[in-house]
């Protein structure tokens, strides 16, 4: 029927999602065949002409599975979940995808490149192929979507399920923003979820969104009273039963797309991306080059990643497109050890501490001992320490530019850096965002204040901080270093492997000069 009010009276009614939204619509977030037996008996000749011999039967021929071009047209003909039908909720959520063309047009520009990847895995699990479409309540298929929560990622992971599920998080990565990695993660969990609740798809759904055991536990408690225990009928909290029928909703839109007046999206049916396994750490920038992937393209198929390289502890995959991926494995199999990665050198003198040093070039120190094989924060004079930068390969303008896009890209991702601020009197959200350079909104959504008036002296709010990092400058011409804190004039040269009597010549300086945190220096390369 063509008409939604026809639409509406004939469709069955299911839930859909809204892990870590509001339960109102917000247009901007944030068969196989099986195998026949061999009938027994010999030929027709061998059988006693006194016996009765069945007519052969002909068997209608299996029907044969639908080639699609366009995966979400192969996603539809998996759908699994009970159909549309009486839940007014889901209804009014196929009615406002429908009618927010644009936004599920960029929604489902930001799905294409995972969308066949997705498909694939669902397929070879047996899963329903309406869970391709959470990502688009949970997150809008954005894996840089950061939740009042503190869920993170496309499918919307908070850290200590993260990593149950293996999505492995530090200062060089963070598994939850990885779609490659969070999607099988995701899908892990979704089957137990379904396990656990006897095959029951809503009840699963609804485990995802409040937590497995606040579902159980309102389970439990309807069956011991003698009351229906499905989704639709035990008590649950307000985003959770609101969660579902969003879901619903797209499975009405992409099932009847010409009812709603939908657009129905189109993807090719067939991997255009590809993830290659590298050996060990790599650096992203010259990923990009022996690829031929532009690093911002490089940047979107790994968002996993927070810093100039893959973590040394891995994961080493890396997600490309299909030309790029063979045209990287070309370059490695034509080459026994290529060059994947290069670090830079600082010799321990008398005074340094492990934590002097890891605040004078930036990086954690438990990345320093990671870097370095070192057991405890104990170093020495002359000792050699490797850190994680690449120096070495500022004389290429092409890597610098690279290198630089890739720091501006990256300066955006959650900060690995929890910070906690008591509010004192007379402060606003205002002037602590303008402190912190957050915005209020970001300090609203960490700390579920639906209300800036609220805000109330000793109130403690927690904030993430990510000051971006100081842009890679070419080595040629003169230049300007702002001082650090820890900076000397000694460590300024041998970060840009000049002489201090230069350093001292061009700035004016002498030998009992002292430099101070955000004092410019001069530097002729």
């Amino acid at each position: 029927m063509t008409s939604r009010l026809c639409l509406s009276l004939l469709c069955l009614f299911l839930a859909s999602c809204a892990t870590t939204q509001n339960n109102s619509p917000d247009p901007e977030p944030a068969v196989p065949a099986a195998a026949q037996e061999e009938l027994p008996g010999g030929s027709a000749e061998s059988i006693d002409e006194h016996l009765y011999v069945p007519e052969p039967v002909t068997e209608a021929p299996e029907e044969q599975a639908v080639e699609h071009d366009n995966v979400w047209a192969r996603l539809v003909d998996s759908f699994a979940l009970p159909e549309c039908s009486e839940h007014e909720s889901a209804l009014k959520w196929a009615d406002w995808y429908a009618d927010h063309d644009e936004y599920m047009a960029r929604v489902m520009k930001r799905a294409q490149p995972w969308i066949y990847f997705i498909a694939e895995q669902l397929e070879a699990r047996g899963m329903p192929g309406e869970l391709a479409l959470l990502p688009v309540v949970e997150s809008a298929y954005d894996p840089f979507a950061y939740s009042s929560g503190r869920a993170l990622g496309a499918w919307q992971f908070i850290a200590s399920t993260g990593k149950y599920y293996g999505l492995r998080q530090d200062w060089w990565y963070d598994g939850r923003r990885d779609v490659w990695a969070s999607t099988h993660a995701a899908l892990d969990y979704l089957e137990h979820l379904n396990r656990k609740f006897d095959g029951d798809w809503l009840l699963a759904l609804a485990g995802y969104n409040s937590g497995e055991n606040r579902v159980a536990r309102r389970v439990k408690s309807n069956l011991k009273k003698g009351k229906p225990a499905d989704f639709w009928n035990i008590r649950l909290p307000k985003e959770t039963r609101g969660y579902v029928p969003k879901l619903l909703g797209l499975t009405c839109l992409f099932q009847d797309p010409e009812a709603y007046g939908f657009d129905f999206p189109r993807a090719p049916n067939q991997p255009v991306i590809a993830a290659v396994e590298m050996e060990a750490q790599s650096d992203l920038v010259l990923i990009s080059q022996f690829s031929g992937v532009s690093i911002d393209v490089l940047f979107g198929l790994n968002p996993g990643f927070s810093r100039w390289a893959t973590s040394p502890s891995g994961p080493w995959r890396i997600v490309l497109p299909m030309e790029g991926a063979d045209k990287l494995q070309q370059h490695l199999a034509a080459n026994d050890s290529p060059a994947l990665m290069k670090w830079d050198q600082v010799l321990v003198e008398s005074g340094d501490t492990l934590s002097g040093l890891a605040a004078r070039h930036h990086v954690p120190v438990s990345v320093l001992r990671t870097t370095n094989n070192l057991n405890s924060d104990l170093i020495r004079v002359g000792q050699k320490l490797r850190l994680p930068r690449d120096e070495q390969m500022l004389v290429d303008p092409l890597y610098v530019a690279a290198a630089n896009e890739l720091q501006k890209l990256q300066s955006g991702l959650i900060a690995s850096e929890r910070l906690t601020h008591k509010v004192r009197s007379g402060e606003s959200l205002s002037v602590i965002a303008r402190r912190y350079k957050v915005t209020v909104r970001e300090l609203q959504n960490w700390n579920n204040i639906s209300d800036p008036r609220k805000l109330r002296a000793g109130q403690t709010l927690t904030l993430f901080h990510s000051p971006a990092p100081a842009p890679v400058s070419v080595r040629s011409g003169t230049i300007k270093h702002t001082v650090r804190r820890g900076d000397s004039l000694w460590s300024i040269s041998r970060r840009y492997k000049v002489k201090v009597n230069d350093l001292m010549r061009w700035n004016d300086l002498r030998k009992n000069s002292i430099i101070q945190p955000g004092q410019s220096i001069k530097i002729i390369l």
